[in-house]
C-alpha cells in the first residue's frame, strides 16, 4: 500500500482487509483521496482453491494484481493466499461486498476463461460425489500451472504452439485423407447412433465389429461443424494403436494427454488447448476429459466398462457420469463402445432407447474362434508342464511352424505368488499393507503389488528361523520362464505392469504388429482392443482366478475379460482362431457365456442376480471407510456410525467388517456398505458423516 493509503486510512491490515476510507476536510469542502474512490470501485468474487477447500470469497484489485483488467469473468484461472501459500484458484462468480474481511486476488494467470462445461465439473462432482470443489478444480488446473515456462513444444504437438500455425490448420482444416469405409452394418449403427433421444448413447459392438470406423466418422463429422471431439481411452498403454489411425486421418489435429507426459508438456498442452481456434481431436485416459476446449461439439469413451474411468483416490469420481454431465450441459452426444459393457449402462440404455447394437464382424473374412475348455483337476491334460496343457503347448508349435502368434493370458504378475514358511506355515507378508508379498524370479525380490514395497527373498523364516521357505503359486515371469525352456528358439515377450518404459507394448507394438514376437505373456493390458493380424491362438491359464472374490462385480469383471481375450483372435486377418480356456470351473455359467460371446445370455443372468441381492442397477451404493491406529478405536466409531445410519429408513445398511485390505501401516481399517433406491438419500447420508471416513460413491469394486 502507498504511503498516501497508509496517510488517509492508516496501515494495511495483516489479513488482507481494508478499513473503511476516513474523509478528509480541505479548502473547498470534505473529499475522498483517488485511492478511496479506487477502493470504492474494488470488485469481491468467489473462487475456488486448489485443495481439500470450497469456493472462498475474495477481493479483486487490479492495482494490487498487477492487471489491465478492470473485472473478471467466470473460469478465469487465478492466484489466491490460502493459509501460507499461494494456490492457482478459478473464478466462479461476482458478488457483492461481505461483511468479513478478505484477502486479495493475488495475479491473474490467464485471461482467457476456461470452457463453461468445466466449472459446471466442478459443481457436479462436488454435488454428485461429495468431493471438495478445491480437489475437483485440481482435475481441470495442470500441476505447476502457475509456474513461467520456456517455449519448448511438446513431441505431441509438432505444429501447434504458434499462432501463425493455428492460423494455417483454419485454412486447411481437415487434411487430404481417403474416405472413411464403412459397411452397412456400421452406416446402420451411424444413423442410429445420430438419431437417438438424449446426449447419452451406448454403442454395443462385439468385438472386430469396426466400432473405430464409426468413431473416425463422428469425429470428422464434428470437425466439419467446426467442434472438437473427446476420445477416452482405458489406459495410456492402449492408445498407441488407436492414436496411429487418428493421426492417419486427422494429422496435426490430434492431440494426445496422457500421465507419463512431463508437468512442462502437460502445461503447454494446457495452454495451446485453451488458445485454440481450430477445432481438435484430443485423446486420452480419463484425464482427458478436462482437456479445456471451448468448441466441444462430441465426447466418445471407448471400452466403456473398464474401471480404469472411475477414478479411486480423492476426488473420486465416474468419467463415464461426468462426460455424461458435460454431454447435457453442452447439448451435444456422448458415445459410450463396449463389446461388453457395464450391466448399468446397459440397462440404463436399454430403458431410454439409446442402446445401438453392431453384432457383425467388420471383416467378412472373420471366423469364429474353435474354443476348448480344459479342467485344470484332470492332471492327465497336463502330463507335458503343470502349467500348459498338451493340446495348448500343441497348438504353439503349430504356430511357430506357421509363424502366428500365440497369446498367453494370466491376470497375476510375478514368479510366485505366496512365500510361506513349510515348518511353521507363515506367511511372507509387507509390512506396510499385511498383504502377501509376491517373488520376482528375475531380480530375486520380494515385491508388494499394492503399495510398493521390496525387500530381499528370506533365506530363513522371520518368524520360527528354520530355512525352509517355499514360493506358491504362479505369475506371468514364471510363465515366460517355463516357455522359454519349452520352445527356446522362439521369440517371447511378457507385457504388464513390470514392464519397463521402453519395453512396454505402446513402444513394442509394430513389432509385436508385424508378427516379430512369436508368444506374448501378459495379464489384462493384452486383453483389450489389439488387432493383431498374425494372432491364431490365445490360451487362458486359469479362467476362474477372479470368481472367488467377495463382491458383486467379480463375475462382471471375469466375464468381460474373458470376452476381450477371446476377441483377439478370428479377426479376419487368417483363417485359424483357436482358444484354449484352463479352468477348476468348466461349468460355470460366466466361463460357459464367455465363451459362447453371449452377452445378453450374460446380461439376462446376471441382471436377475442383481435385482435378487439388491445391487446396480436396481440400488445405489456407498461405500464408508474408517481407518484408526487401533481396532478398539476404529470399532466403536464404526458401530456408533451404523446405528445412526440405520435410524435412516430410506437406507440399507450392512453390519460393520473389516475391508478387504484390513491392517496397513496407518492402522486398521473397517468398512460398511450403504445401499438405497435414492442416490439422494445416499448423499444426505454422507454429508452427515464426520472427515474420517472415506465415502465412495457408485462404487465400481467393493474390495
Amino acid at each position: 500500500m502507498s504511503e498516501l493509503r497508509r496517510d488517509i486510512r492508516g496501515p494495511a491490515p495483516s489479513d488482507g482487509g481494508r478499513p473503511e476510507p476516513r474523509v478528509r476536510k480541505g479548502p473547498f469542502g470534505y473529499f475522498f483521496s483517488v485511492n478511496d474512490i479506487i477502493y470504492s470501485i474494488m470488485l469481491f468474487y468467489e473462487v475456488i482453491p486448489e485443495g481439500k477447500v470450497n469456493r472462498l470469497t475474495y477481493c479483486y484489485d487490479a492495482e494490487w494484481a498487477n492487471s489491465p483488467l478492470l473485472s473478471l469473468e467466470k473460469g478465469q484461472i487465478v492466484t489466491v493466499p490460502l493459509g501460507r501459500r499461494t494456490v492457482p484458484a478459478i473464478v466462479i462468480k461476482k458478488v457483492a461486498r461481505p461483511d468479513f474481511p478478505t484477502k486479495k486476488i493475488s495475479q491473474i494467470l490467464y485471461s482467457t476463461p476456461l470452457p463453461k462445461q468445466l466449472t459446471a465439473s466442478i459443481k457436479f462432482i462436488h454435488d454428485y460425489y461429495l468431493a471438495a470443489e478445491g480437489e475437483a478444480a485440481s482435475l481441470i488446473l495442470p500441476k505447476g500451472i502457475e509456474k513461467k515456462r520456456r517455449a519448448k513444444v511438446p513431441k505431441e504437438l509438432p505444429s501447434l504452439f504458434t499462432e501463425k500455425a493455428d492460423q494455417s490448420l483454419k485454412t486447411e482444416h481437415l487434411p487430404e485423407k481417403a474416405e472413411i469405409q464403412l459397411n452397412n452394418a456400421q452406416k446402420t449403427a451411424l444413423k442410429a447412433l445420430q438419431q437417438a433421444p438424449g446426449t447419452s448413447r451406448l454403442l454395443f459392438g462385439v468385438t472386430g465389429s469396426g466400432k473405430t470406423n464409426i468413431y473416425l466418422e463422428m469425429a470428422k463429422n464434428a470437425l466439419e461443424q467446426h467442434k472438437s471431439t473427446i476420445l477416452l481411452v482405458p489406459e495410456i498403454a492402449l492408445t498407441g494403436q488407436l492414436v496411429r489411425v487418428f493421426r492417419d486421418y486427422f494429422g496435426p489435429l490430434v492431440t494426445l494427454i496422457h500421465s507419463q507426459q512431463t508437468e512442462a508438456e502437460r502445461h503447454l498442452i494446457f495452454n495451446s488447448l485453451l488458445a485454440a481456434n481450430t477445432p481438435r481431436i484430443i485423446i486420452g485416459p480419463r484425464s482427458a476429459l478436462f482437456a479445456p476446449i471451448t468448441s466441444l461439439g462430441l465426447i466418445i469413451i471407448d471400452e466403456e466398462h473398464e474401471a480404469s474411468y472411475y477414478q479411486e483416490n480423492a476426488p473420486r469420481y465416474s468419467a463415464i457420469r461426468v462426460a455424461s454431465s458435460i454431454a447435457s450441459t453442452l447439448k451435444i452426444p456422448l458415445i459410450l463402445g463396449s463389446a461388453t459393457p457395464t450391466t448399468e449402462d446397459f440397462y440404463l440404455s436399454s430403458r431410454k432407447d439409446s442402446l445401438i447394437r453392431l453384432t457383425k464382424k467388420a471383416k467378412s473374412t472373420a471366423v469364429k474362434p474353435t474354443t476348448v475348455i480344459i479342467d485344470l483337476k484332470n492332471r492327465d491334460k497336463f502330463r507335458k508342464n503343470r502349467y500348459f496343457s498338451s493340446d495348448l503347448l500343441a497348438a504353439i508349435t503349430r504356430n511357430l511352424a506357421a509363424h502366428n502368434q500365440t497369446l498367453i493370458f494370466h491376470n497375476r504378475r510375478g514368479s510366485s505368488t505366496m512365500t510361506i514358511c513349510e515348518n511353521c506355515g507363515e506367511e511372507i507378508l509387507c509390512p506396510n499393507c499385511f498383504l502377501p508379498l509376491t517373488l520376482h524370479a528375475d531380480t530375486y525380490r520380494m515385491v508388494c503389488h499394492t503399495c510398493g514395497h521390496e525387500e530381499p527373498v528370506p533365506t530363513v523364516c522371520p518368524k520360527c528361523g528354520t530355512p525352509g521357505i517355499l514360493h506358491k503359486g504362479f505369475g506371468t515371469k514364471l510363465l515366460e520362464s517355463e516357455l522359454r525352456k519349452l520352445f527356446p528358439k522362439a521369440v517371447i515377450k511378457r507385457y504388464d505392469a513390470d514392464n519397463k518404459k521402453d519395453e512396454n507394448l505402446a513402444a513394442t507394438y509394430s513389432e509385436v504388429k508385424d508378427g516379430e514376437v512369436d508368444i506374448l505373456v501378459g495379464t489384462q493390458t493384452l486383453a483389450k482392443g489389439l488387432d493383431l493380424p498374425k494372432l491364431a491362438t490365445v490360451g487362458v491359464i486359469q479362467a476362474d482366478a477372479g470368481l472367488a472374490l467377495p463382491d458383486y462385480a467379480a463375475e462382471e469383471r471375469v466375464f468381460q475379460l474373458l470376452t476381450q481375450v477371446i476377441g483377439r483372435v478370428g479377426r479376419g486377418h487368417i483363417d485359424t482362431a483357436e482358444v484354449f480356456v484352463q479352468t477348476f470351473r468348466p461349468d460355470h455359467p460366466v466361463i460357459q457365456l464367455a465363451l459362447a460371446e453371449d452377452y445378453e445370455g450374460f446380461y439376462n443372468y446376471t441382471l436377475t442376480r442383481r435385482k435378487e441381492a439388491g445391487f446396480p442397477p436396481f440400488k445405489f451404493i456407498m461405500k464408508l471407510e474408517i481407518t484408526m491406529k487401533t481396532e478398539r478405536t476404529v470399532l466403536a466409531k464404526i458401530r456408533s456410525t451404523t446405528r445412526r445410519l440405520l435410524a435412516d429408513k430410506r437406507l440399507i445398511v450392512s453390519p460393520p467388517m473389516p475391508a478387504f485390505h484390513e491392517r496397513t501401516a496407518k492402522g486398521y481399517t473397517w468398512q460398511i456398505i450403504v445401499r438405497s433406491r435414492s442416490r439422494q438419500a445416499l448423499t444426505e447420508a454422507g454429508k452427515s458423516l464426520d472427515q474420517n471416513f472415506k465415502i465412495t460413491l457408485d462404487p465400481p469394486s467393493l474390495l
